[in-house]
């Protein structure tokens, strides 16, 4: 037997939800479908409840940097098992909550992994769903390293589900995952490592600010290593062995734990698109302007499914959320808006930028002029003790438009939604410059920095 409905999402996670309530809003049969806890990547195993990690290993590096000035108590330190309990305070109701909320809303449910049968019609078990429209908002899963011992990888899930914190860990890779991580769990009393293959970890961010934040997290006594490429990975009693190769030299790594940190792909390998005629490439499924697959107009896809769709990031998710059910219920009229988007790694202090890496400029032909600055003696990096700590902000000649903005220090995370709003407001640097801060604050350095 087949149920018919108006729209069928696929994932319970911040594009889907924008989906799924808007379509019942007005008055369309919706259902659901996630193989995982509903609720979605952000709120259960991403960016929640890691600034919950990310908030108490703050606190205990700051107790510590303040020692002698003004501290003068031992440094705090992080209990693992009760910040643990404390994160799952946020994430452990969420599934039943989001589940009470769509049957409250009147949107059916399926739990389990879709595959689709045509064009429209989806099986989840023994369950064959068809509806006019179908939207893909499955996520993402970890990268396949394709060594041997892979499957011996610890994923980010995994990690913040730990009920004790093993004495050695390693992070395979050089992105956010190994760089917020190895802070918390260096915080944590972990001994910690992050091999990346390249020569540059957290390539999408300004080279000389990350320079700057692999120094601040060797000091924190994180080992970095960069182009050492993670071999194989074996079992040897009740540690891990992890073959690693830099350069033509060889070496092996002993570890209590390995974590995947080395990248993730849209989750649709077993969507079995090619049956609804869904092109797909490596990155995603390729869609036109409005969201809509480019070879069935029926299927549409937000959030990490899109091909090329900017960052990674969950308010992106959302925002094309919105767009795709706005779409489907008005014809399509919207597109996305991706300017002034930022994004932020949040080690301590947190690396952010928005706009234009001088890199992307310059391909593009623009003539701009970069504020670089070092703010480590700054005064509102000095108060707080942080050592390593700069900006940069490039600016279009003859425009004074802002392009792009990278920070490295206390409150990024905060001040560069400042320059995201600049740029996507179309705002001028001599905006900014004049602007009358509240003093003293992260935000009046805005103003030295352009």
């Amino acid at each position: 037997m087949t149920t018919t409905v108006d729209v069928i999402v696929l994932g319970t996670g911040s594009a889907a939800q924008n989906v799924a309530y808007s379509c019942r809003a007005a008055g369309w049969s919706v259902t659901v479908v996630d193989s995982r806890p509903f609720g979605g990547t952000c709120m259960l195993r991403g960016c929640d409840p890691k600034k919950v990690l990310v908030g108490v290993s703050d606190l205990v590096d700051w107790s510590r940097r303040m020692q002698s000035k003004g501290i003068s108590a031992p440094g705090l330190s992080l209990n693992w098992p009760d910040l643990i309990r404390f994160k799952r305070t946020f994430t452990d109701s969420v599934p039943e909550g989001t589940e009470r909320s769509f049957a409250g809303a009147g949107i059916t449910m399926q739990h389990g992994r879709a595959h689709f049968v045509d064009r429209t019609t989806v099986q989840v078990g023994y369950e064959t769903i068809a509806g006019r429209y179908v939207v893909i908002a499955t996520g993402a899963r970890h990268a396949s390293l394709g060594i041997p011992g892979e499957e011996l990888l610890t994923t980010s899930t995994q990690f913040m589900e730990l009920d004790n914190l093993a004495p050695r860990i390693v992070f395979v890779g050089g992105g956010y995952i190994a760089f917020e991580f190895a802070h918390i769990a260096e915080r944590a009393g972990a001994r910690v490592q992050i091999l990346h293959r390249g020569a540059r970890p957290l390539k999408k961010f300004d080279p000389d600010l990350v320079s700057q934040l692999v120094q601040a997290t060797r000091d924190l006594g994180v080992e970095v290593h960069l182009n050492t490429a993670v071999t194989a990975i074996e079992r040897r009693g009740d540690h891990v062995l992890v073959h690693a190769q830099t350069g033509v030299q060889e070496h092996t790594i002993e570890a209590d734990l390995v974590v995947h940190a080395a990248g993730r792909v849209p989750e649709i390998d077993d969507l079995d698109l090619e049956e609804a005629g869904i092109e797909r490439q490596k990155d995603g499924v390729p869609v036109n302007a409005y969201l809509q697959s480019v070879t069935n107009p029926a299927v549409y896809a937000a959030g990490d499914a899109v091909a090329s769709g900017g960052f990674p990031l969950t308010p992106v998710a959302g925002m094309q959320g919105d767009i795709v059910a706005r779409n489907l219920l008005e014809g399509n009229r919207h597109i996305p808006n991706y300017t002034g988007v930022p994004s932020v790694v949040f080690t301590t202090p947190p690396l952010a930028r928005v706009g234009l890496s001088e890199e992307a400029a310059r391909s593009q032909g623009l003539h701009f002029r970069t504020h670089r600055e070092d703010t480590s003696g700054w005064y509102s990096s000095r108060r707080v003790a942080l050592p390593h700590t700069g900006s940069k902000v490039l600016v279009e000649e003859g425009t004074d438009h802002l392009l792009g903005a990278h920070l490295l220090g206390l409150h990024a995370e905060e001040v560069i939604n400042l320059f995201a709003l600049a740029i996507r407001a179309g705002l001028r640097a001599s905006d900014l410059k004049t602007m009358v801060y509240a003093y003293p604050t992260s935000a009046s350095d805005v103003s030295y920095m352009v």
